[in-house]
């Protein structure tokens, strides 16, 4: 079993990914589903002049993507992610979280507020992103390799 005592006192800055991708909000949809296919990313932060404006998530991009039931060309389904930007899709009623937080009130909002990260944020600064997938790093250093037999 991991060391519980130091998983319950960690802080947010000890899963968060530092320095995250993002993209300013003139790019395009484009932009953001090639570094989301590029890096695996399922969030990007998205800036304006270097402060947090939004978060663009792959579930922000699957709704926005024409349906494959709309009988449209190559060209055509392409030509809605070049003109659009993330601007248009991207979350703009953001959770944040600070890197001295508490990853137990990190948990807590993701949780109760049903989010997949939360941007980390030393006053306007972005500073990292925890998601999901971090919270669940968490989980394991806490129990370990408990279920090997």
């Amino acid at each position: 079993m991991g060391d519980v005592k130091q998983v319950m006192l960690s802080r947010v800055r000890d899963y968060m990914t530092s320095e995250p991708q993002t993209l300013d909000i003139q790019s395009t949809l484009l932009d953001a589903v090639l570094m989301m296919r590029r890096s695996e990313l399922r969030h990007i932060p998205i800036l304006e002049g270097g402060r947090l404006v939004g978060i663009l998530t792959d579930r922000d991009v699957a709704r926005f993507a024409p349906s494959i039931l709309v009988t449209l060309s190559p060209q055509d389904y392409n030509r809605v992610f070049e003109d659009t930007s993330v601007a248009r899709v991207m979350t703009r009623h953001l959770v944040s979280t600070t890197p001295e937080a508490r990853l137990a009130e990190a948990v807590d909002l993701i949780y109760t507020q049903k989010l997949g990260c939360l941007p980390v944020l030393e006053g306007e600064r972005l500073v990292g992103i925890i998601t999901v997938v971090d919270m669940l790093r968490a989980l394991h250093d806490l129990i370990g390799d408990s279920g090997q037999g």
